[in-house]
């Protein structure tokens, strides 16, 4: 009965696992497609230039790869140790992502005034060599978003040193259309316009949220629940 009972929890455990790798593999996938493609795409932070979704996706699927890996190997070979590794593992990424959620609820407005302060300085990178991935984020969110600098357009005549802004920041977009004028352009600041778009999508964003820790627990409640029916077998064994 144990040992039956021990088996249906392996390949339940297994199949698990396997989805959690192959999971990993397709976010490692695009994470090397942006980067090959597109730069460091999204990198809007001068002082975090690594802080790229490219790069993001790369260290998330590897770190979700290789938790994936060291479950269905352990389901698998039925090993205490790399189950209790697997459970760690886990643990210690649902309690990161527990603890960065609640100091950013916290710390939100002292947040707030960071990032703006950083976005800020980014945009004197903005076209500069070496820097084509934060240009092309930028060219994209102010083009998608119709919006133009982090909290006016006229953040971009800090930049320039004149009255102009990107050709991206226009109404109806041509060549050097940014040194047309003002009424030429999007007025709407791209700070706040994309965190209203994040609170308008919070509900999508709290059900991710929702359904990852939801399969974190799951893999967590699975990993336990197979390490004490392997160490009953083994005491039933001996």
């Amino acid at each position: 009965m144990a040992r039956g009972c021990l088996q249906g929890v392996k390949y339940l455990m297994f199949a698990f696992n396997l989805l959690f790798w192959l999971g990993g593999c397709g976010i490692l996938g695009v994470g090397i497609w942006l980067a090959a493609t597109q730069g460091n795409f999204a990198t809007l932070s001068s002082s975090f230039p690594s802080l790229s979704a490219a790069n993001l996706l790369i260290v998330t699927g590897t770190l979700v790869m290789a938790i994936g890996f060291v479950g269905c190997i352990g389901a698998i070979k039925e090993n205490r140790c790399l189950l209790l590794t697997f459970f760690v593992m886990l643990l210690l990424v649902f309690l990161l992502e527990a603890t960065v959620t609640i100091l950013f609820f916290a710390y939100t407005d002292k947040i707030d005034r960071y990032a703006q302060r950083d976005l800020k300085k980014g945009l004197h990178l903005y076209g500069t060599p070496g820097n084509v991935g934060l240009t092309n984020a930028w060219s994209i969110i102010q083009t998608d978003f119709r919006c133009c600098g982090v909290a006016n357009y006229t953040d971009w005549f800090e930049v320039y040193n004149a009255t102009r802004v990107p050709d991206s920041c226009c109404l109806e977009f041509s060549e050097s259309c940014g040194l047309h004028a003002p009424g030429t352009w999007w007025k709407a600041p791209c700070y706040q316009t994309v965190k209203m778009w994040l609170q308008e999508n919070l509900l999508a964003v709290g059900v991710f949220g929702l359904c990852t820790a939801l399969v974190q627990i799951l893999g967590l409640t699975f990993a336990m629940t197979m390490y004490c029916q392997v160490v009953k077998a083994d005491t039933y064994c001996a």
